[in-house]
């Protein structure tokens, strides 16, 4: 997070030194996260933890200075977004190549193969990613370099060799949601995007199917299917949120996490029945509260999520493991809504939608899939609420939404 800020402002110190007025330029894209930054600011005046709500405001200052200074930046040619790119998805392969030996020394030591699958549990227990990184997070980074690799023209077999490491990264973290996304948009690719597309729409329908059956059948990815496909909760495609829990507790399934009047310590929400038991607490709180229209203020919810945590008497934790009621929505467009009402979430949509908008009108299949991950990482994560997510969406977000200078070099 150091390093970000640093980052951060060296950049707006370059723009700030290098503007000049034939640069400026203001798009639907650059406004669109200026109004969703100042949605949060003026939260304050309506928000229920005013401390925590400003706070919250300096880890969302990305939105606010990163497009403020794409307005005054001269925009970048294409060529020069395609280098962006470039970079990123080979200090990627690094980062992967990394925690790659880093899981091999540890196992070494250990001789456990749970270094190298998804994250610890704590920031220094095993893990293939530090629990602070977030599997699921670097599950996105990795993915997006992965496609800028699959969508290169001319392909070298070190361009075929970091994609594979990639993508065999990706199923190594392990989170079925990204996985899944990703084996969409690459069918996707294969079907409708690909030179060959037309030819074999059909044998690559048949790659697919076979690939999502290797992939459900592989080792630890296998078994955190089968937590809640082999117990009465119906499927999940998300994280579990707790570890380590007792043996012998009950699987809450998604119909209990939706209707049960109280619940016990000893119920244990799988992931989808967690963000489940958490949509319904949102209807519950905002309706009881009638906060529809302004939320509760930016990162304001949790007090009301405590509360009903123990309303409902789910698993409040003890000195060794956290309880659920720390947890937020784990769902962005609910968490929006929670705390900046209505407004904020058509704000999120038009972001997301201008953004899906642009990358078909550009048939630029890098956006596209920059946007459906983003589109389906919210569905289980409050990914804007993290530093380092606000900081990747918005950089790229306004890298693949402005408009390219026509000027090539």
């Amino acid at each position: 997070m150091a390093v970000s800020n640093i980052c951060l402002v060296l950049f707006v110190l370059s723009v700030f030194f290098g503007f000049k007025k034939v640069n400026f330029s203001i798009e639907t894209s650059t406004i669109l996260p200026l109004l969703l930054f100042g949605l949060m600011l003026v939260s304050v005046f309506w928000s229920i933890d005013k401390a925590t709500t400003t706070k919250a405001l300096s880890k969302e200052i990305f939105l606010f200075l990163i497009p403020l200074s794409f307005i005054f930046i001269l925009n970048f040619t294409k060529i020069q977004k395609d280098k962006i790119l470039k970079y990123y998805s080979y200090s990627m392969s690094l980062v992967v190549l990394f925690f790659l030996i880093r899981a091999t020394v540890r196992y070494f030591i250990s001789h456990q193969t749970s270094v190298f699958f998804y994250h610890g549990e704590n920031d220094v227990d095993s893990g293939l990613v530090p629990k602070l990184l977030n599997a699921i997070h670097v599950s996105v980074f990795v993915a997006l370099a992965f496609f800028y690799f699959l969508k290169q023209e001319n392909k070298t077999n070190w361009h075929y060799t970091l994609q594979f490491l990639l993508f065999a990264f990706l199923i190594l973290l392990s989170s079925k949601n990204i996985i899944l996304v990703v084996l969409f948009l690459v069918v996707l690719d294969f079907l409708y995007f690909s030179k060959t597309a037309n030819k074999m729409r059909l044998r690559n329908l048949f790659v697919f199917v076979a690939i999502v059956t290797i992939i459900i059948s592989f080792g630890k990815l296998k078994e955190r299917f089968e937590v809640e496909l082999n117990t009465n909760t119906g499927k999940s495609l998300s994280a579990n949120v707790l570890k380590k829990l007792p043996s012998g507790v009950h699987n809450v399934s998604i119909a209990e996490a939706w209707t049960n009047n109280s619940f016990t310590s000893n119920d244990y929400f799988p992931g989808t029945a967690f963000r489940v038991y958490q949509a319904r607490m949102f209807f519950e709180i905002m309706s009881e509260n009638n906060k529809w229209l302004t939320g509760f203020g930016l990162n304001a919810s949790q007090p009301m999520l405590a509360k009903k945590a123990v309303e409902y008497k789910v698993y409040l934790g003890d000195e060794n493991q956290e309880g659920y009621q720390t947890k937020n929505f784990h769902n962005q467009y609910l968490q929006v809504f929670a705390e900046l009402g209505i407004f904020g979430i058509l704000l999120l949509l038009l972001i997301l939608g201008q953004s899906l908008k642009t990358a078909i009108k550009n048939k630029d299949f890098v956006a596209i899939a920059f946007t459906i991950l983003m589109i389906s990482l919210f569905l289980t994560e409050s990914f804007l609420w993290r530093q380092r997510g606000v900081l990747f969406f918005t950089v790229f977000y306004l890298l693949f939404n402005t408009k390219s200078n026509k000027e090539v070099y």
